[in-house]
């Protein structure tokens, strides 16, 4: 897992330099952002969706090592049931986002994010959402 956690790391500094690449906020932005389009995608409403957010956020606050694994853990079951090969939907992923016109396409799709404040350089406030 290490190689293609640093292979991303390299392909993230590569498309969008390495301020947007190392920060923490527009990283887990980004990650719930693909967790939310899994929901979609599995047919979950935004209302569902919220009750979910209400019940997260209305508990302590985790230790963010331990949260990493229980996502990787609870992704791999959700692949387990859906018979999702993890691994390989990864790796066909990576192999999709990183031609050159993908890349591009994904660096103009974080412009249009950042117009719309949903980039941690684009005016998003941790409170509050977008300025």
């Amino acid at each position: 897992m290490g190689d293609f956690q640093s292979a991303v790391g390299a392909w993230m500094v590569e498309v969008f330099g390495e301020q947007i690449a190392m920060d923490p906020l527009e990283r887990i932005m980004r990650f719930l952002e693909e967790a939310l389009e899994l929901a979609q995608a599995e047919g979950m409403t935004a209302t569902e969706v919220g009750r979910v957010v209400d019940y997260v956020y209305g508990r302590p606050v985790g230790e963010t090592f331990q949260e990493v694994g229980g996502v990787l853990v609870t992704l791999a079951a959700f692949c387990f049931r859906r018979e999702v090969d993890l691994k390989a939907a990864a790796l066909t992923e990576f192999d999709r986002i990183d031609s050159p016109e993908m890349r591009k396409r994904i660096f103009d799709k974080q412009a249009f994010k950042r117009a719309q404040g949903l980039t941690s350089d684009g005016g998003f406030r941790a409170e509050g959402g977008a300025a």
